[in-house]
């Protein structure tokens, strides 16, 4: 008897101690996202997309006819839609349908991809592969569709670990095809977060050892001890092997994969190695750089929603994330819309006098979309929620208000109380609610 009550005591405690720990996230939601991260997805849609073919340029409408060869920033910029999907296909606005639209489109142009190989999505660089095929599978969790999943399945099996090479330094793939080609963080950490992700979809134990054996090197032979998954540390490969470690940690329950997640997610938003007066950094203005942290934010995210993982860091990440996404709206030039385009730093204005970037609108639109996901995660109706929407504009005559894509919103348009942030028609104007 006294077992049980000890028991039931424990149960008890547990679930007390998880409600606090759910509220103090939810009192960290201080902004609400969904209309600008709406906004900033039209953006990325109206000026960097191949509508027919569901692919992305690299500057807007592909001034610079630059596009033949962005084939890997592809897998991040659909990313960010994947997620937009994810979040609006429970309602009737119509986006959702666009959206799934799209990765029909991108899958069946196979994402831009200037090589082929059996499945058409295999390349020249291993890293290029691993990335697209974490797409794929992502676009399988959202939609329940099988054939993306199955692809890069096929793409893991086939193509990547064929060139796998163990030797005395473990298990690690080239980051290309070339003779001559050794391993690198790029290339053997989203090899790890596939492989596991691999293993979670089939249950096959090949794609765990695998997972395993890719974590072994990346500890022995690239990672620092500071937190570093690479020199330099570059925000992309830390947030790719610390998902990779979080998956790992909930695959088998070793607790070296929950410290070392806590590690490299924590050292790309608090060191000044990665970042810029409190913000992530400029990481350079290349199609490779100015997308990196399109591959961050959504593997923050999933960290901070994390419950398993350490409280403190949670907590910090989720000030921190949403700092960053006010800071890049509050920059942001809204009376260029649909022009509005991210700058590479979001403590910033963009700068008009230089071409827009895709890398640079996809890691914006990817923090907006994602930090909507982690406020959204974190506070539930049972809870309440304290969103503050910081500006409320006057009451206007007019019959109505409307979303972008031409959604009645409201009937009476002088009624602006408690939209999300964003833009609306109001009056036939464009009006941004702040």
């Amino acid at each position: 008897m006294k077992r049980a009550i000890l028991f039931y005591t424990f149960c008890l405690a547990a679930f007390l101690h998880a409600q606090a720990y759910s509220s103090i996230m939810a009192n960290l939601v201080k902004g609400e996202y969904g209309g600008k991260a709406d906004s900033l997805a039209y953006v990325l849609i109206e000026q960097f997309m191949n509508k027919v073919k569901g692919t992305f340029w690299s500057t807007p409408k592909d001034v610079e006819r630059g596009s033949k060869y962005i084939y890997w920033q592809q897998a991040h910029a659909m990313d960010v839609l994947v997620y937009a999907y994810e979040r609006h296909k429970g309602d009737t606005t119509g986006l959702a349908n666009d959206y799934y639209m799209y990765m029909r489109h991108w899958y069946q142009s196979r994402a831009n991809n200037y090589s082929g190989g059996s499945t058409g999505f295999e390349n020249p660089y291993t890293d290029d592969m691993c990335w697209i095929c974490l797409t794929l599978m992502h676009m399988t969790e959202a939609t329940g569709m099988a054939s993306y999943a199955n692809t890069a399945r096929s793409v893991f099996n086939n193509a990547i670990m064929k060139r796998a090479v163990e030797d005395e330094k473990g298990l690690w793939l080239p980051w290309n095809d070339s003779k001559d080609a050794g391993p690198n963080a790029c290339t053997v950490g989203p090899a790890c977060l596939l492989a596991a992700k691999l293993y979670l979809k089939h249950g096959d134990e090949k794609y765990l050892t695998y997972a395993e054996k890719f974590y072994t090197f990346m500890q022995n032979n690239i990672c620092k001890s500071d937190g570093r998954v690479e020199e330099p540390p570059l925000t992309y490969t830390q947030g790719t092997f610390g998902e990779a470690c979080r998956l790992l940690y909930h695959i088998t329950g070793k607790a070296v994969y929950k410290s070392k997640a806590a590690l490299y997610i924590n050292y790309a938003f608090t060191d000044g190695r990665c970042t810029s007066n409190g913000l992530l950094r400029d990481e350079g203005s290349s199609m490779d750089q100015s997308i990196f942290k399109a591959v961050l934010i959504p593997y923050a995210v999933n960290f901070c929603l994390d419950e398993d993982m350490p409280l403190s860091y949670r907590r910090n990440l989720t000030t921190l994330l949403q700092k960053n996404a006010n800071s890049l709206w509050k920059n942001l030039d809204k009376d260029s819309y649909p022009a509005m385009y991210c700058p590479y730093y979001w403590g910033k204005a963009y700068d008009s006098s230089k071409t827009a970037s895709m890398g640079a609108m996809a890691s914006g639109a990817s923090l907006m979309e994602n930090v909507t996901r982690l406020c959204i995660g974190l506070t539930t109706p049972d809870e309440g929620n304290d969103i503050e929407i910081p500006y409320q504009p006057k009451p206007q005559k007019a019959t109505g208000i409307y979303r972008l894509d031409g959604q009645l919103v409201r009937s009476n348009a002088g009624d602006t109380a408690g939209l999300p942030g964003g833009l609306y028609i109001i009056n036939n104007k464009k009006v941004i609610l702040r």
